[in-house]
């Protein structure tokens, strides 16, 4: 009856090889995996030759797939989104043009030609495009430091374009290599820190416009601008603040009062393009310019000029350049993309990132070339135009429609617009960049993103933009190396009334099997976590060997390696489990595997690993590995080495 029972147990599912694949047909596997997750290429299969070419048109400029659908109602909703954000695409284009120390023109050139290629490539129909804050702070202090913008106007000029196609180049190319992933590196925490400290840091330049300064500090930091405010006491204009001020709290009065009645949204949106125009009226009535407050000035007429010949690919400050569209570049892209994906996750549609990054790519590409600089998909236009009801990225066409008919026509109109109100406006923008709550957040759910997300901030106030980003990044991987390095490892139990068994320290109800140790390993082992994980499961056997020579229990005689979290295994893997296995054949422990997944028994099978442990001793499950080892304990009256010669009592035979 024993025998009988012995060999049912022993005729358990046995833990089965891979068939071995070619070395071409894997790498293929790895490689589309890692590059195309989405499997873009699926729907050309079984399709004729034009068909295909229709469909990789239409795949590469998207506009052919959704624009012989379109129809007039989905246009006058396009309609209204796109004047509503070109209601804020002119004062925020002046104004973040001002912030990278480039013509207010340019912010405005920048409004209308990027628009009008992404509308044609992007795959996200709420995205708005323009310029942001941020970036135009990085190319106004990476550039700013190699070329004066107020001394060499045309040379700064020529290096932003410069940057601009870089950063377009670079975008362009991640998204046609499908690399986006690389983007994936910028953590959540990462950005929320990064961003808050340069919106913070804005907010702070911005005290020059406010208080009407001439001259002022090109450093970004708090402690530079903070001296370069007190060290001119008697520069301040007091008409300057008393207007900045006003202006200030009239636009986060509107934006309070469209965020607690989310149907008035419209009036945060003209507050902006409300502001400039009293503003303008005010100055011009008053004459204010000539007591303090600076004013914009004569703004050139017409739309674009070409710029191809303007890029400085010869300069002697080409890496800089290069350095400035490249960080730029991601920054930008990972806004745009972050936006994007979320607002298409409310409208219950998909959008490609790939394609989003080719689409931002050749729009600065197209930019560079036509006076404009760095543009993606802001937060507060693309929510504008979420908002006012847009369907389809139409609404981009229709805002720079708007933003030509300015540059054709109304440009006259701005040249008594203040400074101050332009400071105002980014000053409102850039305070609803800093996330208070999600940072709280962060503190509750992670501490070690928090600590990432305040170096990051940190590092951007205290030391420079580029400062921030290296730092936060830094961490960022520190903490992917940290994850690999020590992964987790814990002991399991059996549930009662069960065959489960989980983490003991989870689970109060979990208990250990007398005499078993169960290791679960929650990584993949690499070179890196080899010799930790040697010397954690070394250290697991000690604890649980003090452990039952205290309780008086059975003393422990298996040890089974749950790994069914062991996703791959290199060489110095597989090495660290033949000194696990010398190890405890020293101790007189039998070793035992639990569910190894297809790549880990195709290499222990190939290291002749296998061979090595028995077959035998790997099982499909824990439970099936526990009753195994069970069964030899109570019913074969196995004996181990180290248990000293004793009578084994009448219930254990």
């Amino acid at each position: 009856m024993g025998n009988a029972h012995f060999d049912d147990q022993y005729s358990h599912q046995k833990v089965e090889i891979p068939a071995p694949k070619p070395f071409l047909k894997t790498l293929k596997s790895c490689v589309k995996e890692t590059l195309f997750p989405d499997d873009p290429f699926r729907k050309f299969k079984n399709q004729s030759l034009t068909k295909k070419l229709a469909l990789g048109l239409q795949y590469f400029v998207p506009i052919l797939d959704w624009a012989p659908r379109y129809t007039f109602q989905l246009f006058k909703a396009d309609f209204i989104a796109g004047i509503t954000i070109a209601s804020l695409a002119v004062p925020q284009g002046i104004s973040y043009a001002g912030l990278a120390n480039l013509p207010p023109v340019i912010g405005l050139y920048s409004s209308f030609v990027p628009p009008m290629v992404y509308a044609m490539l992007g795959s996200s129909k709420h995205l708005a495009i323009g310029n942001v804050a941020v970036p135009s702070l990085l190319i106004s202090a990476m550039l700013g430091r190699v070329v004066n913008p107020h001394d060499n106007p045309k040379l700064y000029l020529q290096l932003v374009f410069t940057a601009t196609f870089f950063a377009g180049v670079f975008q362009a190319s991640l998204g046609l290599l499908r690399l986006g992933f690389i983007v994936d590196f910028l953590s959540h925490a990462t950005i929320l820190g990064f961003m808050g400290g340069a919106a913070t840091v804005v907010c702070l330049q911005q005290l020059k416009g406010i208080l009407g300064l001439v001259h002022f500090t090109h450093e970004t930091d708090i402690v530079s601008v903070m001296r370069s405010i007190f060290s001119q006491l008697h520069q301040w204009r007091w008409e300057s603040g008393v207007l900045g001020c006003c202006f200030l709290f009239f636009l986060l009065l509107t934006r309070y009062f469209s965020k607690k009645k989310p149907a008035f949204f419209w009036i945060s949106c003209m507050a902006p393009l409300t502001s400039v125009i009293l503003g303008s009226v005010l100055v011009y009535f008053t004459h204010a310019e000539k007591n303090g407050v600076q004013v914009i000035g004569h703004l050139k007429k017409g739309i674009n000029p070409p710029s191809y010949s303007e890029l400085a690919f010869s300069s002697q400050y080409l890496t800089t350049a290069i350095k400035t569209g490249i960080v730029t570049g991601v920054i930008a892209m990972a806004e745009g993309i972050a936006v994007g994906r979320s607002f298409a996750i409310v409208e219950n549609y998909h959008i490609d990132g790939n394609k989003e990054m080719i689409a931002f790519g050749m729009m600065n590409i197209a930019g560079s070339c036509t006076s404009c600089y760095l543009t993606t998909g802001p937060f507060s236009r693309t929510a504008v135009n979420f908002n006012a009801g847009c369907k389809t990225a139409v609404s981009n066409i229709v805002m720079a429609t708007a933003v030509m008919i300015t540059l054709l026509l109304l440009t006259p109109l701005f040249h008594y617009t203040p400074l101050v109100v332009l400071s105002s406006i980014i000053i409102s923008a850039m305070l609803g960049i800093i996330d208070y709550n999600a940072a709280i957040h962060l503190w509750k759910v992670d501490k070690y993103d928090f600590l990432v997300c305040i170096s990051s901030f940190i590092g951007v106030v205290f030391g420079s933009v580029e400062v921030g980003l290296i730092v936060a990044v830094a961490m960022s991987l520190l903490r992917i190396l940290l994850f690999v390095a020590r992964p987790k490892t814990f002991v399991l139990g059996k549930i009662p009334n069960s065959m489960t068994y989980r983490n003991t320290e989870q689970y109060s109800a979990a208990s250990s099997v007398p005499g078993i140790l169960i290791i679960h390993i929650d990584a993949p082992i690499y070179f890196a976590n080899a010799s930790y994980l040697r010397e954690r499961i070394s250290r697991w056997i000690d604890e649980e060997e003090e452990k039952q020579r205290t309780l008086s229990e059975i003393e422990l005689q298996y040890v089974i390696l749950d790994m069914s979290a062991v996703g791959n295994i290199d060489t110095s893997g597989i090495s660290m489990l033949e000194e696990v296995k010398r190890n405890a054949d020293r101790r007189c422990l039998k070793l035992l595997l639990a569910n190894p997944g297809g790549e880990v028994m195709k290499k222990l099978d190939k290291s002749n690993f296998i061979d090595t442990i028995g077959k035998e001793w790997i099982y499909l499950t824990v439970g099936e590995a526990v009753n195994a080892c069970n069964y030899i304990l109570h019913t074969c009256k196995f004996q181990s080495k180290r248990i000293e010669s004793s009578t084994i009592p009448d219930d254990n035979v």
